[in-house]
């Protein structure tokens, strides 16, 4: 049993680290920020809505890097934003599935919660979709998982038993519930948003395909 204790600690630790490479801090003044995913090696970033504060935010690497970012889109209800840094060659993460995810799969969050740079916390998926009974009055595609969102983990990855990102860290609705929005409706925001701007502009904005 201690063999195989150790062999999923390790597992899970090697997960963690893996995801904490493409994992930013976002940071809007002294007050209100929390975390994001690096989406693209060419400083495409992903975050909450309500994370973005202000339309100059600043974004931190894992290295410590400091750089200014520009606010691409934002969308208060889906509570989805996308940033972009002036840098490229940036680790980002995988994909996953979130239309695949199941009750009682693991899913591991990642965030800087009260300032702590890097921390994560497991739990299992309670339910995937919309108008679910925890939250009977939100008709909004969700993840609901068993695990504590505490504040520093909006905008943040929630990652699969791969490390696969399958939603973005919302909020709290209860003492060991949290929300997260899939990374399905992440994509779809991408293109609806940033599809335009890149045929108005010409700069590309590269986005997975389902």
């Amino acid at each position: 049993m201690t063999t195989l204790l150790q062999q999923v600690n390790d597992e899970l630790g090697g997960l963690v680290a893996g995801v904490k490479r493409s994992l930013v801090q976002v940071q809007c003044g002294e007050r209100g920020g929390g975390a994001g995913s690096i989406w693209h090696p060419s400083g495409l970033i992903v975050t909450n809505a309500h994370v973005v504060r202000t339309r100059t935010p600043q974004v931190v690497l894992p290295d410590g890097t400091r750089l200014a970012a520009r606010v691409l889109a934002s969308d208060r209800h889906l509570d989805v934003a996308a940033l972009s840094v002036a840098k490229t060659g940036l680790p980002s993460i995988e994909l996953g599935d979130s239309r695949a995810l199941q009750p009682g799969q693991w899913v591991t969050a990642l965030g800087h919660p009260w300032g702590i740079h890097g921390a994560a916390t497991g739990g299992v998926v309670i339910g995937v979709g919309s108008n679910l009974p925890e939250m009977p009055e939100d008709d909004r595609e969700l993840i609901v998982v068993g695990l504590q969102l505490r504040p520093g983990y909006s905008g943040g990855p929630l990652v699969d038993d791969q490390g696969r990102l399958v939603g973005l860290n919302t909020m709290m609705i209860g003492p060991e519930v949290g929300v997260a929005v899939p990374v399905q409706v992440v994509k779809e925001f991408l293109r609806d948003r940033l599809g335009s701007m890149r045929a108005g502009s010409g700069t590309e904005y590269p986005i997975a395909p389902d």
